[in-house]
C-alpha cells in the first residue's frame, strides 16, 4: 500500500467515526421527553450535591461531567465506583443525587454501590445504552445513550457511546444552568483564573495608576512643561488642573500634534490653551472591560479615573489593560 492509499485510509476511517459519532448524538435529541425532565427536577429539588460515578471510559465522561456541572452552577464532584466500596461511598449522604454512567448497564463495581446509596436515602439517576439492565431497572431515572453502533471499525471500544454519554450529560447540565438562571457574572466567579473572570471580575480600581502616580500641571504651565510631564509619566499624557486643584481637561500626544500644526511655535503658550477640555473619564468602580469599550469607541488611548465628585483618583491607558489581560 503506498503512502497517498495511506492517507487516503486514514481519511476515509476518520471521515466514518465522525459521522458515527455525530447520529449517535443526533439520535439522542429525539429519545430526550419525561425522563430527562424528571432527571433535571430531582436535581434542582435536592438539598445535596450531585455525585457522578463511573468506571474505565465513563469514568472518564463522569469526571468531565462532574467538572461541567460544578463549573455552571451545579455543586457536584466526581466518585470513581471502584474507590467507592472502599470508603468513598462515605462522601454520599442522603441529600445527594448520584448519577452513575455505565453503557452495559452491568457493571459489576456500579451495581455494588447501588443497594448502598438507596439504602442510605440517596437519589439514583442512570445514563446507559441498555434499557433493560439491572442498573437502568434500579434507577430513580433512566436516560437512553444508546447508541447504534460504535465508531471502532471492531465495534468493541468505546467511542461513540462516550461521546454520547458526554453531549447527555452536557445537556443535562446546560439545562440545569438554565433552569437556576445561572449567568456570565456567576460563571465568571467560578472561573476567575479565566479570561471571562478576568473581564468581569476585573475593576477599573484593581488596574489603574493611583492619582500620586499621574502626571499633572496646572492650565497655565507653559507647554514645555506639559510635555516634561507626559514624558515622567510614561501614559502618554498629563491631566491638566485650574487654580484651585480641580480637573478641567487633558494634554495628549495628539494634543501636541494637533497644535503644532495649527499655531506652530508653542514655547510661550499655555498648556490650557491647547488641552482636550471635558476629558473622557470613568470611575474607579467600574468594569476595566468598560474602560476598553469606551477607550475604543473614543479612539483614545488613556483615560482619567475620578471619583464621583470628579475628583481625579487614577488614570490608565490601553498598556495597563493589556498586562492585566483584560484585552
Amino acid at each position: 500500500m503506498t503512502q497517498a492509499q495511506d492517507y487516503s485510509r486514514a481519511l476515509a476511517m476518520a471521515k466514518r467515526v465522525l459521522a458515527i459519532e455525530a447520529e449517535a448524538v443526533t439520535a439522542l435529541g429525539a429519545r430526550l421527553g419525561d425522563e430527562f425532565r424528571r432527571a433535571v427536577e430531582l436535581i434542582l429539588a435536592s438539598h445535596g450535591r450531585v455525585i457522578v460515578s463511573g468506571i474505565g471510559k465513563s469514568g472518564h465522561v463522569a469526571r468531565k461531567i462532574a467538572a461541567t456541572m460544578a463549573s455552571t452552577g451545579t455543586p457536584a464532584y466526581f466518585v470513581h465506583a471502584a474507590e467507592a466500596v472502599h470508603g468513598d461511598l462515605g462522601m454520599i449522604t442522603r441529600e445527594d443525587v448520584v448519577i452513575v454512567i455505565s453503557n452495559s448497564g452491568e457493571n459489576d463495581e456500579l451495581l455494588t454501590i447501588v443497594p448502598l446509596i438507596k439504602r442510605q436515602g440517596g437519589r439514583l439517576i442512570a445514563i446507559t445504552g441498555n434499557a433493560e439492565s439491572k442498573l437502568a431497572q434500579e434507577a430513580d431515572v433512566h436516560l437512553d445513550a444508546r447508541v447504534r453502533e460504535e465508531a471502532c471499525p471492531l465495534n468493541l471500544a468505546p467511542t461513540a457511546s462516550t461521546t454520547a454519554a458526554m453531549a447527555l450529560g452536557d445537556a443535562l447540565a446546560v439545562a440545569l444552568l438554565d433552569a437556576r438562571g445561572f449567568g456570565t457574572e456567576d460563571f465568571a466567579r467560578s472561573h476567575p483564573g479565566g479570561a471571562l473572570g478576568r473581564k468581569l471580575l476585573t475593576h477599573v480600581s484593581d488596574v489603574m495608576r493611583p492619582a500620586d502616580r499621574v502626571p499633572s500641571v496646572s492650565e497655565q504651565a507653559p507647554v514645555v512643561e506639559a510635555l516634561l510631564a507626559v514624558t515622567r509619566g510614561g501614559l502618554g499624557m498629563t491631566a491638566v488642573r485650574d487654580a484651585a486643584g480641580r480637573l478641567t481637561g487633558i494634554f495628549t500626544d495628539g494634543d501636541l500634534r494637533r497644535a503644532l500644526e495649527k499655531h506652530g511655535d508653542l514655547r510661550s503658550m499655555a498648556v490650557g490653551r491647547i488641552m482636550t477640555q471635558n476629558p473622557r473619564t470613568i470611575e474607579p468602580q467600574r468594569l476595566a472591560v468598560e474602560a476598553v469599550e469606551m477607550m475604543e469607541h473614543h479612539r483614545i488611548n488613556q483615560i482619567l479615573v475620578v471619583d464621583p465628585g470628579g475628583a481625579l483618583v487614577g488614570a490608565l491607558n490601553m498598556h495597563d489593560l493589556f498586562s492585566a489581560k483584560v484585552v
